[in-house]
């Protein structure tokens, strides 16, 4: 067992040679000013990253380094430490070995912390050392689901509910704590997770609470049929529906305010069998950055996007289907293309994230205000360039490509599963074939695919069904999923695009004012220089990025 001495954090750097004591009087001046710990001013201030701390106060102290994305926390562990305490002291339970508990901590100096762990479990401790920021983020994961699970309990008992019971229609004792409690525990934990959409499903025996993690549904928790009439209640309220409404759908939104970021729900109900199914879609808006280089673009595809950004009139358009991230795609080129010179307006539904110095206008059909009703509005506000979320009728094809064939930008997304469908689905839409073919400038068709996790991905290779779906000429060194702590267990983490650029040019127009078909409008545009999506994902397999199994699942499927 490591022995903590008491010893300070500065004089074991200074010891080391890693920092002056000069730079260990700025920091503690620095941390007093702006009342943080030591160690955070010390690395505010660039003198030292928190791996180097972490690296030497393990090799000075003897105190073992633990990496918390590789370790399960053992749940009853971990109970046996309050929240209130694991939060003041940034330290977190990992289990029980030979009858010591375990303890990660980012200051395992912190004689005071030991003391009252070690008073507060009865049990001797064996501290570990790992990073802040994981040690914050393994409390919120793990201490909001025990404050779920403690909620579900609290509501049992107060119901004395064993067995489903109908809902008895007492909407008016929404208010009772675990009830609150249990939403705001939900609603926690799905958002530390990072997860885009949490769905509430109620079936005849239980009620299934499931996260959307990179694209993929998690089950996280279930709730019993009996308490669910009453979280459905509380979860209507917050986002401004009608309670007393269970056979109609029903949209709503919740803003909320958590460690300081502002996050937009957008809360949606649905009547089942079994009752309201709620889906609430998370979107945080104080930490998305639309950045180009992380979108996943090739080299030779964001050539392309930069032709089409200096197009100064036309129709650009997004394709894939729904959660493939064209919004974000759309998003991405607007705020490359916002400038104190343009006037940028933008009708969507909903308004997803908002941008300084562009005008957003969300769609309300209720008061009147389609798409095509807010196009039609846009013409007399002297737009530059204009984004309409979605060209889904035909009304709104016609005004948009009107609008482009009159000077402007416009920017939307339809729903076809490559590049080229863009052209027929305007034509579907009864846009006639000579407008189409002087609208549009480009299209671009995207999909998403999970990132394997870095830490725990293996080599394999590539088995003869992989090769020909991929269209690889023989077996190929990649990588697959395997699942450790750091991923949840599924193998992968965060998500990437595979696009298909397609940029409409002399032969592309003679050929949709002809009426060619989408085979003949597909080969112009790879004799032109266009990447399918195919041969793009290919690489992002090659390169390791993701799993061909992955990248079929995605893409193939769809060609």
């Amino acid at each position: 067992m490591a022995q903590v001495v008491k010893r300070k954090l500065g004089e074991i750097l200074v010891t080391a040679g890693v920092i002056t004591q000069g730079q260990v009087d700025e920091a503690l001046a620095y941390s007093r000013e702006h009342r943080m710990l030591f160690g955070g001013a010390l690395i505010a201030l660039g003198f030292i990253t928190e791996g180097e701390i972490i690296d030497t106060v393990s090799a000075q102290t003897g105190i073992p380094k633990v990496d918390l994305a590789q370790v399960t926390i053992d749940a009853e562990a971990a109970r046996s430490v309050p929240a209130e305490i694991a939060r003041k002291y940034n330290l977190i339970p990992t289990g029980v070995k030979n009858g010591m508990l375990m303890v990660a901590m980012s200051d395992p100096l912190n004689l005071f912390a030991i003391d009252d762990v070690r008073f507060i479990t009865k049990k001797n401790v064996e501290v570990q050392i790992a990073g802040g920021p994981a040690i914050a983020n393994a409390i919120e994961i793990y201490y909001t689901k025990q404050a779920t699970d403690k909620a579900i309990a609290e509501l049992k008992r107060e119901y004395n509910i064993d067995v489903p019971q109908e809902d008895d229609g007492q909407g008016d004792e929404i208010q009772n704590a675990p009830v609150v409690r249990l939403t705001e525990s939900i609603l926690s934990q799905a958002i530390s997770m990072g997860v885009s959409d949490i769905h509430v499903e109620p079936f005849e025996k239980t009620v299934l609470v499931r996260y959307r993690i990179d694209g993929t549904l998690t089950e996280a928790l279930q709730i019993p049929v009996g308490l669910y009439p009453s979280v459905c209640t509380r979860l209507k309220i917050m986002s401004d529906m009608d309670i007393a409404e269970r056979r109609l759908p029903q949209d709503g939104r919740i803003e909320k305010v958590i460690d300081g970021k502002n996050y937009d729900l957008r809360v949606s109900s649905l009547p089942t069998v079994f009752g309201e199914k709620i889906v609430i879609r998370v979107l945080d808006r104080s930490t998305f950055s639309f950045s180009r280089s992380s979108l996943g673009l090739s080299e030779k595809d964001n050539a392309l996007i930069d032709r089409l950004l200096r197009i100064p009139y036309g129709i650009v358009l997004m394709t894939g289907p729904t959660g493939s991230g064209k919004t974000t795609t759309l998003y991405t080129l607007l705020s490359e293309l916002n400038s104190r010179e343009k006037n940028i307006i933008t009708v969507e539904d909903p308004v997803e994230y908002m941008f300084d110095g562009i005008n957003q206008v969300q769609v309300n059909p209720k008061a009147g205000l389609t798409f095509a009703q807010g196009l039609r509005s846009l013409f007399r506000q002297d737009p530059d360039i204009m984004m309409v979320g979605e060209i889904r009728d035909e009304e709104t094809a016609q005004m948009a490509v009107r609008a482009a064939i009159t000077g402007h930008l416009v920017l939307s997304t339809v729903h076809t599963n490559d590049a080229p469908g863009a052209v027929t689905r305007l034509l579907d839409m009864k846009v006639d074939s000579y407008l189409v073919a002087d609208a549009i400038v480009g299209a671009v068709a995207q999909r998403l695919v999970r990132r394997l996790c870095s830490r725990c991905k293996r080599e394999a290779v590539t088995t003869p069904l992989e090769n020909e779906l991929l269209r690889m000429s023989g077996p190929s060194l990649v990588y697959e999923p395997v699942g450790c702590a750091a991923c949840g267990g599924t193998g992968f983490r965060g998500r990437i695009g595979v696009f298909e650029v397609m940029i409409v040019e002399s032969a592309h127009r003679e050929a949709i004012s002809a009426g060619k078909s989408i085979d003949e409008l597909r080969g112009i545009a790879l004799s032109r220089g266009m990447t399918p999506l195919i041969e793009n994902g290919r690489k992002h397999v090659l390169d390791g990025v993701t799993s061909p199994q992955e990248m079929i699942k995605s893409v193939y499927s769809r060609l």
